[in-house]
């Protein structure tokens, strides 16, 4: 379950993070440049992977016992 949370933030903080740099008009040649939108949901999504990352390296792994 840590894997997964640690995998999936990374990726939609990666995501996050070029869809700012191209709602910021850094990255070009997509429907998505220079349009301020696309940086707000940029932020968001990257701020929400790096929660979810956190999240994921700091849950404690219940131990079973027998």
């Amino acid at each position: 379950m840590r894997l997964i949370l640690v995998v999936f933030g990374i990726l939609f903080l990666l995501a996050g993070l070029v869809w700012t740099l191209q709602g910021i008009g850094i990255l070009q040649g997509s429907f998505m440049s220079n349009d301020p939108t696309w940086m707000w949901i940029g932020g968001i999504t990257a701020f929400s992977g790096f929660g979810i990352t956190v999240l994921g390296l700091t849950t404690s792994v219940a131990t079973k016992k027998a």
